[in-house]
């Protein structure tokens, strides 16, 4: 199979300009299911990266004990508690989580950023997905739950999951040794899009693979997946909502998110060197990164 290089010419014609008269609700409601005692900062990188990409309301649902340091540390989302053992989702969570989607009209959810590896919050996690059926950015420790059940996830609606090599190889229960079979395989499996992470990540969809070459050891840090998941997820509120969500909007809002997300660290390691670059950091320098996208030859 073909694997086509990502471009900024490629790009381009997902971003196009801001009606004047639109309002936030044009944008997308993206529902953020994430963080845990120790990883609220998790939950707070996802939201406001999708906030700088761009989509109209973001709403997060993270354990109650958390709630507080995070609607802080947002003030632009809105924050919901949910019920939590420990610091972590419990698995009653589901359901209060579910009615808070079908409330707050989200569009798309993103889950798994810091969620934590404990039993209550793995089985949430489970039930939430085969609960909510809505556009989905699958990450981090919702893959990992996943990947713990035995069963691979095929959801009902077009999903984007998000793995670096580790968390793909207990999806696929082998070790990756071809990048791009693996990309292939796991969009296969979970009818979705695949985005593999590490260097030269690829965005796969079907018999679609893309090649992204921005990026570099300056996302080599905790904390940079969590902001390509709310990028990713704020993309495809907005693609989805202006255009539908389907499987296409959701590889092109992959790729879009993947390309920028890399091109921010270059920007980043520019002005702080590779060593320095904080994964906070890296939404500051995403207008810089669209500006150029737009203007590239």
């Amino acid at each position: 199979m073909k694997t086509v290089k990502i471009t900024a010419r490629m790009l381009r014609p997902l971003l196009p300009a801001r009606g004047p008269a639109s309002h936030k609700g044009d944008y997308g409601r993206v529902l953020v299911v994430a963080g845990s005692r120790g990883m609220a900062g998790a939950a707070v990188l996802a939201a406001r990266a999708a906030l700088k990409a761009g989509a109209g309301l973001v709403t997060v649902s993270c354990p109650e004990s958390e709630r507080k340091i995070i609607a802080c540390a947002v003030p632009e989302a809105m924050v919901y508690g949910a019920s939590c053992s420990g610091g972590a989702f419990s698995a009653s969570a589901s359901p209060g989580v579910a009615r808070l989607a079908a409330d707050k009209k989200i569009d798309v959810l993103l889950i798994g950023p810091g969620l934590g590896s404990s039993p209550g919050a793995a089985a949430f996690a489970l039930k939430l997905l085969k609960t909510l059926r809505l556009p989905a950015v699958i990450d981090a420790d919702a893959l990992n739950a996943i990947a713990a059940s035995g069963k691979i996830l095929r959801p009902a609606y077009p999903a984007i999951f998000t793995p670096h090599p580790g968390e793909a190889a207990r999806l696929l229960r082998l070790k990756i040794t071809d990048r791009a079979a693996a990309a292939l395989k796991l969009s296969s499996l979970t009818g979705g899009i695949a985005v593999l992470k590490g260097a030269g990540t690829l965005v796969c969809s079907g018999n679609k693979l893309l090649l992204n070459a921005t990026g570099g050891p300056a996302l080599a840090k905790g904390g940079s997946g969590d902001v390509l998941a709310g990028l990713c997820a704020g993309f495809f509120a907005q693609a989805g909502t202006r255009l539908g969500f389907t499987a296409d909007t959701a590889f092109s809002s992959a790729a879009l998110a993947v390309y920028l997300h890399g091109l921010c660290g270059d920007l980043a390691a520019k002005k702080f060197t590779e060593r320095c670059v904080l994964a906070g950091e890296l939404a500051d320098f995403l207008p810089a990164a669209i500006r150029r996208v737009r203007t590239q030859v």
